[in-house]
C-alpha cells in the first residue's frame, strides 16, 4: 500500500508540473483549437454552397436544353398543322403545342429563379472565401506563436511525459482510473498531503484518530469534504527519491 500510494502522489507532482507548463502557454492553445474548428465550419460551408451553386447553374441548363427541345417540337408541329386532315387531329396536335408552350413559359421561370439562385450563392462564396484566408492568417500568427513559447518547454514537457509513463506503468488500472476521475473534478489535484493536520487541497481538518491511521500508510484515505485522497509526509518525502 505504500509504494501504491507513492507512485499516486509521485503521478500528482508530475502532473502538476505538466499543468504548470500548459498554464505557461496561456489562452493560446484553445485559441488555436477554436480557430481551428471555426476554419473548418467556414470550409465546410463554403463547401456546401459551393455545391448548391453547382446544382442551380446544372438545373439551369438542363430546363435550358428541355426549352430548346420543345421549341423543336413547338416548330415541328407548327409544320404538321398544314398537314392534318381531320378537326380531330388537329384539336390533338393544338393540346400538344399548348402543353409544350406552357411548359416552356414555366422552365423560363424556373430558369431564372435558378440563375439568381446561383449568382447569390457565387457572391456568398467570394464573402466566405474572404473570412476563410481571415482565419487563415489569424491561425497561422496563433499557431506561430503557439509554437514558440511549445519550444521553449518542449524539454521539461518530454521529460515529465517520460516520468509520467513510468509511473502511470506502476499503477493499477482502477487506481488510476480513480485518480484521473478525481483530478478532473478537482481541477488536477487529486492527491494531496496533510498540512498542519488538514487536507492541502480544501484545508478541511483531519480528526486525530484518522491522522493516525493515515500515517500507517496502510490504506488509502479521502477527504471527508473534497473526496481528494491524502498521503501523509512520509509519502511525500518517498516521492521525492529518484525511482
Amino acid at each position: 500500500m505504500k509504494s501504491k500510494l507513492q507512485y499516486l502522489y509521485a503521478l500528482q507532482v508530475i502532473d502538476t508540473n505538466l499543468d504548470e507548463l500548459q498554464q505557461q502557454k496561456g489562452d493560446l492553445p484553445a485559441e488555436v483549437q477554436k480557430l481551428e474548428e471555426d476554419l473548418a465550419a467556414q470550409q465546410d460551408h463554403h463547401a456546401a454552397v459551393e455545391q448548391s451553386m453547382r446544382q442551380a447553374f446544372s438545373l439551369r441548363d438542363n430546363a435550358d436544353n428541355e426549352i430548346l427541345t420543345l421549341k423543336q417540337k413547338l416548330e415541328k408541329y407548327k409544320s404538321q398543322q398544314f398537314a392534318v386532315r381531320t378537326n380531330r387531329e388537329y384539336d390533338a396536335l393544338t393540346r400538344e403545342m399548348d402543353a409544350a408552350s406552357e411548359t416552356i413559359q414555366r422552365l423560363e421561370k424556373e430558369m431564372e429563379q435558378l440563375e439568381g439562385q446561383a449568382t447569390a450563392a457565387r457572391a456568398e462564396l467570394a464573402e466566405i472565401q474572404l473570412v476563410i484566408e481571415t482565419a487563415k492568417k489569424n491561425l497561422e500568427e496563433k499557431r506561430t506563436a503557439l509554437a514558440e513559447v511549445s519550444r521553449l518547454t518542449e524539454d521539461e514537457e518530454l521529460h515529465f511525459q517520460h516520468e509520467r509513463q513510468k509511473a502511470v506503468a506502476r499503477i493499477s488500472k482502477s487506481d488510476l482510473v480513480a485518480y484521473e476521475r478525481i483530478r478532473r473534478a478537482k481541477k488536477g489535484m487529486a492527491v494531496v498531503p496533510v498540512k498542519k493536520g488538514a487536507c492541502g487541497g480544501c484545508f478541511n481538518k483531519v480528526p486525530p484518530q484518522k491522522l493516525l491511521e493515515l500515517r500507517q500508510n496502510e490504506r488509502m484515505y479521502t477527504c471527508e469534504r473534497c473526496g481528494r485522497i491524502i498521503v501523509s509526509d512520509e509519502i511525500v518525502e518517498l516521492a521525492k527519491k529518484p525511482q
